[in-house]
């Protein structure tokens, strides 16, 4: 299920207006491995590579939600992501996550079930 389907479409129109699109080029690292967390992304095209320690572990791809466990725990990155493809995306300030989560709780509750997926699937792989 994409991030998205969890929200209606006023809901979904209040997300997208917060964040700002961009393009992410093949190959480049929008977020690395023990950096801190100041963004959030949700893709809307594209795939990356989820790697921990330079191995990847698992992929993302549109409709998925990448930076969200970081940002959300206040902590480090777990992973690095690699843009496999050029990527569409709508980028997040940690102001506007905050901002969203306030607003509407329910982004919160879905952000922190996609953390909690995206945890899992560390863990497998360490």
């Amino acid at each position: 299920m994409a991030f998205l389907d969890a929200f209606d479409a006023a809901e979904t129109k209040k997300i997208i207006s917060a964040g700002k699109s961009l393009t992410v080029p093949e190959g480049w690292s929008p977020i690395t491995q023990s950096t801190g967390a100041d963004k959030l992304y949700l893709i809307e095209s594209g795939e990356v590579s989820v790697r921990k320690n330079g191995e990847q572990i698992n992929t993302l791809t549109a409709g998925d939600v990448m930076g969200e466990k970081a940002i959300l725990g206040h902590t480090l990155r777990t992973a690095s992501l690699v843009a496999l493809t050029k990527l569409e995306v709508i980028h997040f300030t940690d102001e506007a996550v905050r901002t969203l989560c306030e607003q509407l709780p329910k982004f919160q509750t879905e952000l922190e079930k996609a953390a909690e997926a995206h945890s899992q699937e560390l863990a497998q792989d360490s």
